[in-house]
């Protein structure tokens, strides 16, 4: 088939990369300028894992191409996904839809035959029949214009492996679609063919599926950190505990993961997105249970800071401190919302000098936070520090061998904010090891 993808950030640029791995002709097409020109050369201007070399490849063999034109991807094909960003809206909760709009009216207004529109950006409930209703007045195609949704469940630095082998595919449709769920069927026919569940359903309950996925996940994640402060309080171990948890099917051990708490793009996002959407529903309390979710992942980061300070006895005027970690999570580089850089740059305010290191999201937190001083090799960063804080969860950090680290340590103090370091080997090469929610 060919197709097309509005909008080439994170989703959209590896959605168009996977649709040309499944062997559609795809044009991807995004109003900056620069970031087309990075993707014509077969990079992506982010990290994710795989996406490089599913890029070159398709681009070189003419399978994919992008172009920052809307006539040009109009003309291209009659099946379109949009997955422009929809961020929080500055200075409240709820989403913010102007990007998504504004694609759908400048893709609509050169639409001029029969088409399928489906978007996969995260929006509120109650969104798709305004997308409908701007296609058909925008569109001189009018009503044969068809509206699907399709919402996307990606983690960053699996984005690809959850684009190609989804856990399940979610297909929206309002009562009156008659060709879209076949043209949707043709282009998903290699994921379904392979056995993925595939869910038809209306658009309401698919605009739902992602937030109200996100939310549970950010529940339990945040359980589990609530847990860990009672687990501190009471001289319990909160990943003895989880697992005790997990083992009940009922739970599962999955996303039950203490530490940090969550971050990125999406989940804080979502949530209050979520929580927004349902008070203008009139059902806000029912989200009652997010905003308390949402407050435990705050507080996680103060709880971090307050560690800090006591293992600097109550003042970290002056003192070095190394923050292994700016991403928000390991195996991408974005950092936002990252628990990570919330912590060093609370720290720094406080009065420390504060030295980050992270093996892909460095010249990012450069740009975002250049009150921080910040070195790519890890070893390194912990030159005469005070406290060496372990706060996004990358393998090369719990690899590191720490005993040569505690001689180059000025005082060799670290707390664990992710549980993977291993502690016997850290108290054994000389280190005072802590970690949240641990005696």
């Amino acid at each position: 088939m060919k197709l097309t993808v509005i909008g080439c950030g994170h989703l959209g640029a590896t959605h168009a990369a996977c649709m040309a791995e499944l062997g559609h002709e795809v044009l991807g097409m995004d109003a900056d300028m620069d970031k087309v020109h990075v993707l014509n050369s077969g990079r992506a201007p982010f990290f994710e894992r795989d996406l490089d070399d599913l890029l070159a490849h398709h681009t070189a063999s003419g399978r994919l191409r992008f172009t920052a034109s809307y006539a040009e991807a109009a003309a291209f094909a009659d099946l379109h996904f949009i997955a422009v960003g929809t961020p929080q809206r500055p200075g409240g909760n709820a989403y913010d839809l102007s990007h998504l709009f504004s694609a759908v009216r400048q893709l609509a207004a050169r639409l001029r035959d029969p088409a399928v529109v489906t978007v996969k950006s995260t929006v509120p409930v109650g969104t798709a029949p305004q997308v409908r209703d701007l296609l058909h007045a925008h569109a001189p195609a009018g009503d044969t214009v068809e509206v699907a949704w399709s919402p996307e469940f990606l983690r960053e630095a699996f984005a690809v492996e959850d684009t190609l082998r989804p856990d399940r595919l979610v297909l929206g449709f309002d009562a009156e679609h008659s060709r879209a769920e076949a043209v949707l069927r043709q282009c998903f026919e290699k994921i379904i063919g392979s056995g993925t569940p595939t869910v038809v359903t209306d658009w309401a309950t698919a605009e739902l599926a992602k937030s109200s996925a996100n939310a549970f996940l950010a529940v339990k994640i945040s359980f589990i950190n609530a847990m860990a402060e009672v687990c501190e309080a009471s001289g319990a171990d909160v990943g003895e505990l989880a697992d005790i948890l997990g083992h009940d099917a009922r739970i599962g051990r999955g996303g039950m993961r203490p530490g940090l708490g969550f971050g990125g793009g999406c989940l804080p996002k979502d949530i209050r997105g979520f929580m927004a959407r349902a008070g203008e529903l009139g059902v806000g309390q029912a989200l009652t249970l997010l905003r308390e979710a949402d407050a435990i992942n705050t507080r996680i980061r103060k709880r971090m800071v307050d560690l800090a300070l006591d293992q600097c006895g109550g003042d970290v005027g002056g003192r070095r401190i190394t923050v292994w970690g700016a991403a928000f999570k390991p195996g991408t580089d974005d950092i936002r919302d990252s628990p990570a850089l919330a912590v060093a740059h609370r720290l720094h305010e406080l009065g420390a000098a504060v030295t980050v290191t992270d093996p892909k999201a460095l010249d990012n937190a450069r740009k975002a936070h250049p009150e921080l001083d910040c070195i790519d090799d890890a070893g390194a960063a912990v030159q005469d520090t005070d406290l060496l804080l372990h706060l996004t969860e990358w393998p090369q950090f719990s690899d590191v061998d720490p005993g040569p680290l505690a001689i180059r340590a000025g005082r060799p103090t670290v707390i664990d904010g992710r549980g993977t370091l291993d502690a016997s080997a850290w108290r054994e090469a000389g280190w005072t090891y802590r970690a949240l929610g641990r005696p």
